[in-house]
């Protein structure tokens, strides 16, 4: 099993120092508010749709090295694409932090999201990898409740 250190490569490091896209967008078309009881974690995604594509999104909140450095990936990862191109990249991000190794050689396909291979090894920080995802989900379908890792 790898080591926790595996889980803070550099970067994952990185995002979660500097996160990019960690601003509010004026006038997003969609937001929604994303909460982990079990951490504390709190995001906000914003996202503003033309023609159906991710034009930019953006997040808030406080986290994890974890949570942060996956909201400041996924923005940059979402960005440019269709919603049914985010959506599709969302089911295959969860599919990797919750299934491992399996998953995870496909993980180059990926791109940088792959550096979360491992967090399937630690199924508390799976909440806290996939939390602004959910969150996201929740904004594209239009939903603008708050999303819990709890449901």
């Amino acid at each position: 099993m790898a080591g926790l250190s595996d889980l803070y490569q550099e970067m994952v490091v990185d995002h979660s120092k500097r996160p990019r896209n960690f601003r509010k967008i004026e006038d997003p078309v969609r937001t929604a508010s994303g909460y982990n009881p079990l951490c504390g974690d709190r995001v906000q995604v914003f996202v503003k749709l033309e023609n159906d594509r991710v034009a930019d999104v953006s997040f808030q909140g406080v986290g994890c090295a974890i949570s942060t450095a996956s909201a400041s990936i996924m923005t940059e990862a979402v960005r440019g694409k269709t919603v049914v191109e985010a959506r599709t990249l969302f089911e295959r991000f969860h599919e990797l932090v919750t299934c491992g190794e399996n998953a995870a050689r496909n993980g180059a396909s990926l791109g940088k999201l792959a550096v979360f291979s491992n967090v399937s090894h630690y199924p508390a920080r799976v909440k806290c990898a996939t939390l602004v995802w959910h969150t996201l989900r929740s904004a594209l379908e239009g939903d603008e409740g708050t999303v819990s890792t709890e449901q």
